[in-house]
This record gives C-alpha cells, sequence and structure tokens, in this order.
C-alpha cells in the first residue's frame, strides 16, 4: 500500500459498482483506465475520477504511471436516502436510494 484514495457519499449502488471493481482489481493502471474508458457502466464516471485522483497521489510521493497497479479496492455501504412511492388503496411503498464508499489502494509492480 503505497498511495490510497477515496470517495465517500457517491449516490451509486455498492452492488452494480462492485460489478465494475471486479473488472480493474489486481490491474496495472494503464490497463484499468483502458477498461474504464470501453465500459457502458454509470459507476466508470466516478471510478476514473478516483483512479485519477490515486495516480495524482503517487506522483506528489514520485512515483510514475506505469510502475502502479490496483492492489486494493473496496465499496462499502453508505447510508441510504429513505423516500416513498404512492401505492394502490392509499398506501406508500418504500424507496431506498442507496450510497457507497469507495477506497483505492495503489502499489508498485
Amino acid at each position: 500500500m503505497l498511495v490510497k484514495a477515496s470517495a465517500k457519499f457517491i449516490k451509486l449502488s455498492p452492488t452494480k459498482t462492485r460489478l465494475v471493481l471486479d473488472l480493474i482489481r489486481n490491474k496495472d493502471v494503464i490497463a484499468a483506465k483502458a477498461i474504464l474508458f470501453n465500459l457502458d457502466k454509470r459507476p466508470k464516471e466516478f471510478l476514473g475520477k478516483l483512479l485519477a485522483q490515486a495516480v495524482a497521489n503517487a506522483k506528489v510521493k514520485g512515483f510514475s504511471e506505469n510502475q502502479l497497479y490496483i492492489s486494493k479496492i473496496t465499496c462499502d455501504n453508505g447510508p441510504m436516502w429513505k423516500r416513498f412511492k404512492a401505492a394502490a388503496f392509499g398506501r406508500a411503498q418504500p424507496i431506498l436510494k442507496r450510497t457507497a464508499h469507495i477506497k483505492i489502494e495503489l502499489d508498485t509492480k
């Protein structure tokens, strides 16, 4: 673990985000950027920004982008926004709008 970056309270479903995380886990930074660029899922925007943030943190410490890989990346559940939708017979159905906390760690090869 050389470099860390994190994003909290992201308005994404953690289960859908984990599907994208599994694609880039243990990959080189350049390969991970290529995968995220060609992917057609919503979490790619947030993960691309977070990966760029981690690479910028690594450059401050004196590492280049070519020698880094994603050693650990996790997505945890954040707080849920609770909303209600009208249902039949005057009832209400709950809607849980989920949020995610994403942490990424880069290491040298």
